[in-house]
């Protein structure tokens, strides 16, 4: 399968953003498995950052996780004052503790303008974000967190895998 539709400026992207080297993530805040790939793929970015743009969509499987939505939203929201990498990472490092009232308090803790973020996190047009990113993952193919895709490709494996295969193109 390949990544329906291809990386754009909308997507939530760092590392190197004009490396040959593609990783797109779609992945579920409240997803055991995501969160286990959280620090591989810090990891990987750590290393080898200079030679991967990294991308981040959200894929909510908000029926068997009823917190991995409001966190997407909350993401989103802090998007919107420059903070996004700070907010998804801050909800993976804590990611037993999503609710409402802890995504605002991490609001406060990393955002210029908490009273804002409230406001935001309503927004039509975040709602919108979300579902787009999640229904280009299903016509990607997605169908479990974590979904890796590297330069558009489906990749079959775990975070560790993706480190593994990294490390062995980069020597």
């Amino acid at each position: 399968m390949s990544l329906k539709p291809p990386t754009s400026s909308s997507d939530h992207a760092e590392g190197n953003l004009k490396a040959k080297l593609e990783i797109v993530e779609y992945g579920d805040y409240q997803c055991p498995y995501c969160g286990a790939a959280y620090p591989v793929l810090k990891e990987l970015m750590k290393e080898y950052g200079s030679a991967i743009k990294f991308v981040f969509r959200n894929f909510p499987l908000s029926e068997i996780h009823p917190e991995a939505r409001i966190a997407a939203l909350a993401a989103e929201a802090a998007a919107l004052q420059g903070k996004f990498w700070e907010m998804h990472d801050a909800i993976y490092e804590h990611q037993s503790q999503l609710d409402e009232s802890f995504l605002l308090g991490l609001a406060r803790k990393i955002l210029p303008d908490a009273d804002q973020f409230k406001t935001d996190i309503q927004k039509e047009s975040l709602a919108n974000k979300v579902d787009g990113d999640f229904e280009s993952g299903m016509r990607s193919g997605v169908n479990g967190t974590p979904t890796f895709f590297v330069n558009g490709k489906k990749f079959d494996g775990s975070a560790e895998n993706l480190l593994e295969l990294i490390k062995e193109n980069a020597s």
